[in-house]
């Protein structure tokens, strides 16, 4: 029996502050861990990023070489790996059929990722913008874009009044 297990590998993030997002968004789509590789992000890790603290409940791991030493914690024989860069010949999103378990890898902020990496992916996968994305945003698109083709979200009002911020008391009029 599958379930869905949906994992990010972020490849040498430069900048605290999307990984701060990055995590925000694991939170949000029900992400299962989060790893990343290289030694910007630890450098600058001190400046506490994840408002949430959602590294409490989500694991925030570094990863020498990601797909040679990936952590037993997450290590599964059928999570499928998908690479999201505008790569030419990469299938764009809005064609994309998600995998149940996915592992996620993003490359960084200002690079791509390696030929070597993209060689071992199941998918590659680009988001058809006119420019490249932040990639927070990327993140949060490509999760997004899993939900919205998922049967599994909930939609309803307790998931709205579970989500929402405290100060946020708002509600449709009710239309006859």
């Amino acid at each position: 029996m599958s379930e869905n297990k949906v994992l990010i590998a972020l490849i040498n993030p430069k900048s605290p502050t999307n990984v701060g997002a990055v995590m925000r968004a694991a939170g949000c789509f029900g992400v299962d861990g989060v790893l990343y590789t290289g030694n910007r992000y630890d450098r600058a890790m001190k400046l506490k990023t994840d408002t949430k603290n959602i590294s409490a409940t989500i694991p925030l791991t570094g990863e020498p070489d990601l797909l040679d030493n990936l952590s037993a914690d997450y290590s599964d024989n059928d999570i499928k790996v998908v690479c999201i860069d505008l790569i030419e010949g990469a299938t764009p999103l809005p064609n994309f059929i998600h995998p149940e378990k996915a592992l996620y890898i993003f490359g960084p902020e200002d690079s791509t990722i390696k030929q070597s990496v993209v060689n071992q992916a199941d998918a590659v996968v680009y988001i058809p913008t006119n420019s490249c994305m932040n990639l927070a945003a990327t993140v949060n698109v490509v999760l997004y874009d899993r939900l919205a083709k998922s049967t599994q979200h909930v939609a309803d009002n307790e998931l709205i009044k579970k989500s929402r911020d405290n100060n946020n008391k708002v509600k449709v009029k009710s239309i006859l």
